[in-house]
């Protein structure tokens, strides 16, 4: 606008110029008259061309953030008329992306696995009411807004969600021994002995199960069916060794694998009472836990000591073959001094 306005103004002043241009020009007068006309009109060009700049600067400093865009690119126009291609092209480059697909670019992407988390973490607020079944994984799927048709993603059916729920409970587990070995490390609190420390941790494992012990027995079930063995023997495996592990055993020699079996059976047989246990709070498999724990580790001093017994035997018997054939060296010995 302020380049259009400019121009009229300049073809005014051009219009009375050329009229001076018109005249005779014979005489010098008329001649200075001239060079005095293109002199001025320059001058108010100049002058004209000030005044519009600095009212734009100001206007271009007090405008808000969509006046600022437009006076520049106005100002941008002014100084440079091509430019005004590259502005247009700005804007349209912003324009061509929508808002709404932005946005879905920017969104995290979800991969498989873990929307078949999602939807089974869902899903388990549904056991109660339909038991571990491919109802609850449905009810599961349509509680994160999905189709209950995204069930065709569990081929194993029920099983996948049993599994899932423990694989979930030996994480929150392995997450609260965590815990308690930083506090130990920071001082915090003190360490515990082997056999609470084992106790403590199978009891916090198991009362994970108190939610949706009226199915469990289904559950337990599900995971004896073949194709499920393996998976079920793999976690059962991992929570032992964490347990293991947070509990100060480093062991590398046949200790390592008795351990672990004596604490597997050890969690098998209680979770075995408690199903069965009636009692408030299932204080009876609690108890049952306490003894068998203090079983575990009499079985491991006596262990330790028929490892010491043995080291015993075992070094007696080195010694004895030790002397036995120093003193057949020494016979032969003497023998071929007595030849000589």
């Amino acid at each position: 606008m302020a380049a259009l306005l400019r121009g009229l103004r300049a073809g005014r002043l051009l219009r009375g110029l050329s009229s001076v241009v018109a005249a005779p020009t014979s005489t010098t007068l008329q001649c200075s008259s001239l060079r005095r006309g293109f002199h001025c009109a320059a001058l108010r060009l100049k002058d004209e061309s000030k005044s519009e700049k600095h009212s734009a600067s100001s206007s271009y400093s007090s405008s808000s953030s969509s006046s600022t865009t437009h006076d520049a690119y106005t100002s941008q126009q002014d100084s440079d008329p091509s430019s005004g291609s590259v502005i247009k092209k700005l804007f349209a480059s912003s324009a061509a992306v929508p808002p709404t697909e932005q946005s879905e670019q920017d969104e995290e992407y979800e991969t498989e696995e873990q929307l078949q988390a999602r939807i089974l973490t869902a899903a388990l607020e549904f056991v109660p009411l339909h038991g571990w079944s491919m109802e609850a994984i449905s009810a599961g799927a349509e509680a994160v807004g999905l189709s209950s048709a995204s069930t065709g993603m569990f081929t194993n059916g029920a099983g996948d969600l049993v599994l899932h729920f423990i694989s979930q409970c030996n994480s929150n587990l392995t997450e609260i021994l965590a815990e308690q070995h930083n506090q130990v490390q920071l001082g915090q609190v003190e360490p515990k002995k082997t056999a609470d420390f084992l106790r403590d941790a199978v009891e916090t494992r198991l009362r994970m199960y108190i939610p949706y012990m009226e199915s469990w027995p289904q559950a337990m079930s599900i995971l004896l069916l073949p194709h499920n063995i393996p998976d079920s023997l793999k976690h059962l495996s991992t929570m032992v060794d964490d347990i293991w592990y947070y509990a100060g055993d480093r062991s590398t020699d046949m200790n390592w694998y008795t351990k672990r079996a004596v604490l597997t059976g050890l969690y098998n047989s209680t979770e075995l009472v408690m199903l069965q246990d009636s009692s408030p709070d299932f204080q009876d498999t609690w108890t049952f836990l306490d003894n068998r724990i203090q079983d575990v580790t009499n079985m491991a001093v006596t262990a330790k000591q028929m490892q010491l017994t043995g080291e015993a035997v075992a070094q007696g018997l080195m010694g004895a073959a030790v002397t036995v054939s120093f003193q057949g060296l020494f016979f032969l010995f003497n023998h071929r001094i007595k030849l000589l």
